[in-house]
């Protein structure tokens, strides 16, 4: 994904007169003093690379509060009206590193209120689209172009601030505003896009259907440890009143596709499932006599607190263990030709794991990486990827490498949806205008189908193989098959 302005995956910031007392994942507390109707701070930008020991540049701002609920907010050359609950338009902002270099970020401002505490949020800054401090797009002047025509628009990969609702910093209303804003930033550049490609490949990510999941599940699953009663009513149809709005999307590009022959292939990688219960892979390791801690290990982050002596398996990230192997990690202790029956041992552990408390199965299959992965960098990600039922996933803390005290924990968060679960449960999905050739399309099939279209050889190196696609007139070819 492409970074904030920092070089994160999204950064946001909170400014309040409260105490900056709590820790918000994903972003930033700043308390500000109230002085008078005047408040003042700064913008936290990238790291000052330009001179020693620079630490990271800032750019300050100053709010004056105009009456209740209302603030003007003055930031280098700009000065913008805010108004509460609406975001500003995006907001170019500037960093100077000295000897004449500027680093240039947009974002957007949320006034959240003004009494009795003052409560402002500012998404993440993200890249410049019009003056971006590094290639966001190919050619690189296409980012650029991109501004001018259609408007400033979010940069960062993940520009929905999911983290931001998680901690309760942002309303449900303010979240899906978000979500909209670059649904409808995506759709200009797609058909702009669409229309000025008489031959060859368009392709365009919507992805609000994600985020969307993600962090209204709990408004489907009256269940959820994460859903809060009245707010359940108000937000519950946010999922489908989303799909169709991509329904909508979808008759749009066939309109604009009517009368040619262009194939239209819309898909998903993945599908949804609830993610009520965490699992701490880490402490069922710990259980099971796979790690050892510190004495003092217990909730330190990113694996400090472990005991690497006595250590033959880890969890790190969404779905991943890796083996505590010799030559591969600093300390490790598992012998290269111990892996595979190690391997197969936790697999055959994991699989079919239960929550007691809850009567149910928590992992549905773990798989050796070693026998569904192939290529170069195999050896280097996890040696085990855990296939998770529906309703469990990884727990926040084992993510992170942070051993907590139990091994199962409730989901209280916003994102309450996810897909890091056995593939076969969550099957992305396919529609195409023409026949396809058979019955069970791959994802990996897309790609060398793309490639196969245009008469291109497809590399050997790449997974997946040409799907057969009947012509327009729904005919295949002499090497198709009609399933």
């Amino acid at each position: 994904c492409v970074p904030d302005l920092r070089g994160t995956q999204g950064t946001f910031s909170y400014y309040s007169t409260r105490p900056a007392s709590d820790e918000h994942i994903g972003g930033e507390q700043i308390q500000v003093e109230r002085r008078g109707t005047m408040i003042r701070s700064h913008l936290v930008g990238p790291e000052n690379t330009v001179r020693a020991g620079g630490g990271a540049m800032t750019c300050p701002f100053e709010i004056e509060i105009a009456a209740p609920g209302r603030g003007v907010l003055r930031i280098g050359r700009e000065k913008l009206e805010l108004i509460q609950g609406r975001y500003t338009p995006w907001v170019r902002v500037t960093f100077n590193a000295g000897f004449g270099i500027k680093v240039k970020g947009i974002c957007q401002f949320l006034l959240r209120s003004t009494d009795p505490e003052f409560e402002l949020y500012v998404t993440p800054i993200q890249i410049d689209p019009e003056k971006p401090a590094l290639p966001i797009s190919h050619p690189a002047v296409y980012s650029c172009y991109l501004s001018k025509m259609h408007g400033d628009y979010a940069t960062l990969g993940l520009a929905e601030d999911t983290w931001g609702l998680n901690a309760e910093l942002l309303s449900d209303d303010e979240f899906l505003h978000q979500c909209i804003q670059a649904d409808e930033e995506r759709e200009a550049m797609f058909f702009d896009a669409l229309d000025k490609t008489r031959r060859g490949l368009c392709v365009c990510v919507f992805d609000g259907t994600d985020r969307i999941q993600h962090m209204f599940w709990r408004y489907i699953d009256p269940g959820h440890p994460a859903a809060d009663g009245q707010a359940s009513q108000q937000h519950r149809n946010a999922i489908e009143e989303l799909y169709s709005r991509m329904d909508d999307l979808v008759g749009r590009t066939m309109r604009a596709c009517a009368g040619d022959e262009t194939l239209l292939m819309v898909l998903s990688d993945h599908g949804f499932c609830a993610f009520r219960r965490g699992v701490d892979l880490n402490v069922w390791l710990e259980q099971q006599g796979y790690l050892k801690l510190k004495p003092d290990g217990r909730g330190k982050k990113y694996l400090a607190g472990v005991d690497w002596s006595q250590t033959r398996a880890y969890a790190l990230g969404l779905a991943g263990i890796w083996l505590n192997t010799k030559g591969r990690e600093a300390q490790g202790i598992v012998e290269p030709a111990d892996a595979a029956t190690l391997r197969a041992e936790l697999c055959e552990k994991l699989t079919g794991l239960r929550d007691d408390e809850k009567d149910a199965v928590a992992i549905s299959r773990a798989f050796d990486a070693h026998q569904v992965y192939r290529g170069p960098y195999k050896a280097d990600g996890p040696d085990i990827i855990v296939g998770y039922n529906k309703g469990y996933r990884v727990c926040w803390e084992a993510a992170v490498g942070q051993p907590t005290d139990k091994l199962f924990h409730d989901n209280t968060k916003a994102w309450s949806g996810d897909h890091c679960v056995d593939p076969k449960l969550v099957p992305g999905v396919l529609f195409c205008n023409r026949k396809i050739g058979t019955s069970i399309p791959r994802l990996i099939d897309i790609g060398p189908t793309a490639l196969d279209m245009f008469g291109v050889n497809v590399p050997g190196v790449m997974d997946g193989e040409p799907l057969a696609v009947a012509d327009a007139d729904g005919s295949f070819p002499d090497n198709g098959r009609d399933d």
